[in-house]
């Protein structure tokens, strides 16, 4: 009797050890996947949307259809910078475009656009004042 017990628990752990062996493949299959998805939009044959293409649909998100891009500088890596208006009549209103964010100056949040306009796009021009010169003689 003895012997057929100790022969039930062998053949219990070997399944059990055939168990984790094929829930250990099923995880390292799951995880090869997980990464071949994640990393298969950034291959030779992933087409990023160009800047002005972005800019002009976050632009038309924002405010609405009728926007219009006035100004487009590059900045540091992906990130542009300018000038954007509602419509052809509309005040200009600068931006700072990301792939997954367009933030404008009019924003509550000023204080970040500043900081973010200087980090990364230094070289943005302000807008004209739209007043007249004046000479003194």
């Amino acid at each position: 009797m003895l012997g057929l017990e100790g022969d039930g628990m062998a053949r219990k752990a070997i399944r059990t050890e055939r168990l984790i062996a094929v829930l250990g493949i099923v995880v390292l299959v799951l995880g090869a996947l997980a990464v071949w998805l994640t990393t298969r939009g950034s291959g030779p044959d992933f087409v990023q949307e160009p800047p002005a293409k972005r800019v002009l649909r976050q632009a038309r998100e924002q405010l609405g259809p009728g926007a219009e891009v006035q100004l487009i500088e590059p900045g540091r890596g992906r990130v542009v910078c300018g000038y954007i208006a509602a419509g052809r009549r509309g005040r200009a209103v600068g931006f700072i475009s990301r792939p997954n964010r367009m933030l404008l100056s009019q924003d509550p949040l000023n204080g970040e656009f500043r900081a973010m306009i200087s980090a990364d796009c230094p070289d943005f021009p302000e807008p004209p004042t739209n007043q007249p010169v004046v000479s003194r003689p």
